[in-house]
C-alpha cells in the first residue's frame, strides 16, 4: 500500500473537489429558512391578535356612572386621570413630575421676575444677589435696636418680669 493518491481522470487545472456542497443546496436552505421565519411571524401575529381580542371581550363592565372612559381600559391615555379623577391623585410619572418641579425652581432661582408687582417686589438670580451683597454690604442695625424687638415694644412690663424670675416677691 502506498500513501500516494492517484488522479487518473482529473485534469491538472481543476483544484477543487467535485464532491463539495453545491451552491444550489445553500440557496434552497436559506430560502426555506426565510419562508419558515415568515410563516412563524404571521402565525404569532395571528395568535396575539386572537389573544388580544379574547382579552378585550373578557374585560369586566365599567361602572355606568364613570364618564369619559377610554375604549380599552387596559391602556390609559395621557391626560386621562388628571381630567377625570378627583384630588388627591396618585403620582403617575414620579421622575417627570419631580423634573418639572426642579425645572420650575431653577427657573425661579436663576431668572428675574415679579414676586408682587403692586408692591414692587422682584426676585433676582442668586449670582446677581451675591454680587450686590458684596458691593453694598449687609444692612447694619443700630446698637439699641437689636435689644428691643417687636415683643418688647408691645408689652414693656413683660421684660421686667422675665429678668426678675429668680427673685422672691
Amino acid at each position: 500500500m502506498s500513501d500516494e493518491t492517484k488522479h487518473e481522470n482529473t485534469p491538472e487545472h481543476e483544484s477543487f473537489e467535485h464532491q463539495d456542497l453545491k451552491a444550489a443546496g445553500i440557496v434552497y436552505f436559506l430560502l426555506t429558512l426565510g419562508v419558515l421565519i415568515m410563516l412563524s411571524m404571521f402565525g404569532l401575529r395571528g395568535l396575539y391578535a386572537y389573544l388580544d381580542h379574547r382579552e378585550k371581550a373578557s374585560q369586566p363592565a365599567v361602572n355606568p356612572l364613570v364618564t369619559n372612559v377610554p375604549e380599552d381600559t387596559r391602556h390609559i391615555g395621557p391626560g386621562y386621570p388628571q381630567s377625570v379623577f378627583p384630588s388627591p391623585k396618585l403620582e403617575e410619572d414620579e421622575r417627570g413630575q419631580l423634573d418639572g418641579i426642579r425645572l420650575q425652581q431653577d427657573d425661579t432661582l436663576y431668572s428675574y421676575g415679579w414676586v408682587d408687582e403692586k408692591a414692587g417686589t422682584v426676585h433676582i438670580p442668586i449670582e446677581r444677589a451675591m454680587d450686590l451683597l458684596v458691593q453694598r454690604g449687609l444692612p447694619v442695625r443700630p446698637q439699641g435696636a437689636a435689644d428691643e424687638g417687636p415683643a418688647a415694644k408691645a408689652d414693656p412690663g413683660k421684660n421686667k418680669t422675665a429678668t426678675n424670675k429668680g427673685e422672691k416677691k
